[in-house]
């Protein structure tokens, strides 16, 4: 009775085995990208205000009176206040053991983003002879990412049934119907041109200026077509 058993068991175990060989789907499996160059039509500017000074006090009230100077001008500018975002407020203590002293920073950083690019220029003067001392960088996009991130992936499995086309054609065969698709994580975050320190001059504005160029809005998947 026990070898029976035994035998049923083998026999499923095969059964089972040869319904997966049959079941298997001969495919051809390739990544594919997808890639959207755009003109920017906005930027973020990362600026900060920033004080020092021996009493912690006066340095926050004079850091304080800076920040209110800035938003009273990018609201006079039309700016609205949803694009003016408090990254955040810091006063620091400092100790010098040389001279055995205390000394205090107070700083504040803002993200100011602009709608229409054509402002820029007018606007980062102005933030500069309101009395904001630093830009930390700014960073250009565009305001219709999902169209394009949308266009991008499109590209990419096309140019991924076009590979699959390509391989099976070798082989004197062709690709089916999509068995699979994923897609490859990318990042799309536009990059931030760094500034130095800019003093509150006119002429800074001439040193600093930065072209926005193109964006490129990538797409990566990985497909498996049915190979026939």
């Amino acid at each position: 009775m026990k070898s029976i058993l035994i035998l049923f068991a083998a026999l499923g175990t095969f059964a089972v085995q040869a319904q997966q060989i049959n079941s298997y789907t001969p495919a051809v499996t390739v990544n594919g990208e997808g890639i959207v160059k755009v003109i920017p039509d906005e930027v973020v500017i990362k600026s900060r205000i920033e004080h020092d000074g021996d009493n912690a006090q006066e340095v926050k009230k004079q850091n304080d009176a800076v920040v209110d100077a800035v938003i009273k001008y990018l609201k006079s500018e039309g700016i609205p206040e949803k694009n003016i975002q408090t990254d955040y407020i810091n006063l620091n203590k400092n100790y010098n053991y040389n001279e055995k002293t205390y000394s205090y920073v107070a700083n504040q950083a803002i993200s100011i983003k602009l709608d229409d690019l054509k402002n820029y220029e007018k606007i980062m003067s102005g933030l500069l002879k309101v009395g904001l001392n630093r830009i930390d960088g700014v960073q250009f996009n565009s305001s219709q990412m999902d169209k394009y991130m949308s266009e991008a992936r499109k590209k990419a499995v096309l140019n991924a049934k076009n590979k699959a086309s390509e391989y099976a054609s070798s082989l004197d065969q062709s690709i089916g119907k999509a068995i699979s698709i994923s897609e490859v994580q990318t990042s799309n975050y536009p990059p931030m041109y760094r500034m130095n320190e800019m003093k509150a001059s006119s002429d800074s504005i001439e040193q600093e200026t930065v072209a926005p160029g193109e964006l490129e809005i990538s797409a990566k998947v990985t497909v498996a077509f049915e190979l026939k």
